[in-house]
């Protein structure tokens, strides 16, 4: 009897999977930090004969190399891609032995789309397909984008994954599951992913892929790409010259004089505290991150590359989880880190830098005229309306355009509150008097604000 095992990365929206039978399985995607495959694959008492890579990937870095290492694994990756290391190139229609005593097998299906080289792989069990692993082709009624990779070939790869998603749709049984890597918050999903579960019948029916034209298809997908997050353009060729192994060991400790000397020195210096506390009571000059947003996904948009980045915990076991999504976006080895609170982070005598939170029931009772609102939402979002007279920096490029923000007290908001918070955090640090609106922003129509829509 065949099993798979789901792995989230839920700060990066993704998932990889171990899967087989019996006595031997295969990790699919495997994410950087691969103790947690190994971790699975010791529970289920397998072990992992092979590891496989739908495509190289653009959002995170991979573990597959190291766990081939360390596991003795065959390390499968699609021929065309271009790599520097030893593996086993596959093309389609190859298949391979996964645990022949349990009847599993692994076939390889071309798709191109989410990159020229992309494979799925379908999981047979008695030759019968029961699972296919669609990294970022089929998802949960979308597709992966198809323009992470070169924009002259956007269009031919958009056209490329209607293909490849009407392949897999006749070549696999209606009953087959669909187990995407990509589509539950990733920035590699060309559209929010619905729902947690799907099998080749459910998107034959759902998916405008499978029911729509080409030509539609391609010119909607098109129109509703986000934008790409910038650390991005170091991901694929991370992947490509085999990431070295990473290393979670603490980083070095930061007292109160380090921490000063790393900000006088123009070093991130990032709390990971909660909003709500960071706007309490900070470091002057640090950068709120909050740890259980999408930590590794804003930190690593908008830090310039190879920065020296500080970190400061509530505690060691947040330091070492917020270490841990670092290393999957390639922020490998942080400067050094502290745990604790401001008082320990400060010298003696310096009181916490701190500024106040609202609503935009608490904006609509000021004077509209005499202060500044930020929207720091993407475009997309804020086409669907935004405030009359606000002015427009989305989050990622706000370090960048700070002086582009009006003289005056801003109100700086985002959708939910978490962006706000990060902008707030920028905006103290560069001595600017600021409120962070930890509001969702339906909130905004029901307290009275004047919205004008796109």
């Amino acid at each position: 009897m065949f099993f798979v095992d789901t792995i989230e990365l839920e700060g990066l929206g993704n998932r990889s999977y171990l899967a087989g039978g019996e006595s031997a399985a295969v990790a699919v995607d495997p994410p950087r930090d691969i103790d947690q495959v190994l971790a699975a694959a010791a529970r289920r008492g397998v072990r992992i004969s092979h590891v496989v890579e739908t495509h190289i990937h653009n959002d995170y870095v991979t573990g597959g190399l190291e766990l081939a290492r360390i596991t003795g694994a065959r390390y499968l990756v699609p021929a065309g891609a271009n790599v520097t290391f030893d593996r086993v190139p596959v093309a389609d229609g190859d298949r391979v032995d996964i645990d022949p005593g349990s009847g599993v097998t692994l076939e390889a299906i071309a798709t191109p789309g989410h990159t020229p080289h992309h494979t799925s792989y379908a999981l047979h069990e008695a030759g019968r397909a029961v699972v296919v692993f669609t990294g970022g082709s089929l998802l949960i009624g979308t597709v992966g984008r198809p323009d992470l990779v070169e924009p002259r070939l956007t269009e031919q790869l958009a056209r490329a994954q209607h293909a490849s998603a009407h392949r897999l749709a006749s070549d696999l049984p209606d009953e087959t599951a669909v187990l995407p890597t990509h589509g539950f918050g990733s920035f590699c999903s060309s559209a929010q992913s619905e729902g947690e579960e799907t099998t080749i019948g459910k998107e034959k029916s759902a998916n405008t892929a499978l029911t729509v034209d080409v030509d539609t298809f391609v010119a909607e997908l098109l129109a509703g790409l986000e934008v790409v997050p910038a650390y991005y353009t170091h991901m694929c060729p991370a992947n490509a010259a085999g990431p070295a192994p990473l290393d979670l060991t603490p980083p070095a400790l930061a007292d109160a004089h380090d921490i000063a000397a790393r900000l006088a020195a123009g070093e991130w210096v990032v709390d990971l505290r909660d909003r709500v506390a960071f706007a309490d009571g900070h470091v002057a000059g640090s950068f709120n991150f909050e740890a259980d947003g999408k930590l590794a996904t804003y930190l690593a948009w908008m830090i310039p590359w190879d920065k020296p980045v500080t970190l400061l915990a509530d505690t060691a076991e947040q330091l070492a989880d917020a270490q841990r999504e670092l290393v999957r976006v390639g922020i490998d080895r942080p400067a050094a880190a502290a745990t604790g609170t401001p008082d320990a982070w400060l010298p003696a005598g310096t009181a916490p830098a701190s500024f106040p939170r609202s609503t935009f029931a608490g904006l609509a009772a000021q004077d509209i005229d005499g202060v500044v609102v930020l929207d720091v939402r993407r475009d997309s979002e804020r086409e669907g309306g935004w405030i009359e007279g606000s002015v427009h920096i989305p989050i990622h490029e706000l370090h960048g355009r700070l002086a582009e923000v009006p003289p005056g007290t801003v109100w700086v908001h985002c959708a939910g509150g978490m962006r706000a918070a990060i902008a707030a955090s920028l905006l103290d640090a560069s001595g600017r008097d600021v409120v962070a609106v930890d509001d969702g922003f339906d909130a905004a129509t029901d307290a009275g604000l004047p919205l004008t829509a796109g």
